[in-house]
């Protein structure tokens, strides 16, 4: 069965970028996913005020609203590094928080889907054809979190 998830107050909303879940990453707590990811395109940039910006958002939703400002110019590698960045808050989000790591966690092998109707790269956009990026990255975070839960051969041989 496919888990797809999108808001917050949903099945799986701890899933969502804007699930209030705060990472610790480069030296900062960050309120959310969102307003990480949001900051880390403009890190460097002519408009790098706009990190402190995303990070003082009162909400993910604002935090969002100012990293989508489209008069705003992002990093030139932003397109090469996005999915590495999103990645790298979705698994320190789940390692952080063991209440939400064992929701991915028992989601086992099901295939797990941003239902997300007008996003087609993160999510699979309303007409279902979308790449699925966040679902994929949680897919990979879970395998990565259950090798990290296995014992090591050092471990199984005492």
């Amino acid at each position: 069965m496919t888990i797809y998830f999108y808001k917050v107050n949903e099945p799986y909303g701890c899933f969502s970028n804007f699930s209030p879940h705060a990472i610790h990453l480069q030296g900062t707590d960050w309120s959310t996913v969102e307003h990480y990811y949001q900051a880390q395109k403009f890190v460097g940039t002519v408009d790098t005020a706009l990190v402190q910006m995303i990070y003082t958002a009162q909400t993910p939703e604002e935090a969002a609203a100012l990293g989508r400002d489209r008069t705003r110019l992002v990093r030139p590698d932003w397109e090469q590094v996005k999915t590495e960045v999103m990645r790298e808050a979705i698994l320190k989000k789940f390692l952080t928080h063991r209440d939400i790591q064992a929701i991915l966690i028992s989601t086992e092998n099901e295939l797990i889907v941003e239902n997300s109707p007008c996003d087609y790269f993160w999510g699979c956009g309303e007409a279902k054809t979308g790449d699925n990026h966040l679902g994929k990255i949680l897919m990979s975070v879970r395998q990565e979190i259950r090798q990290l839960a296995l014992p090591s051969p050092d471990q199984t041989n005492g």
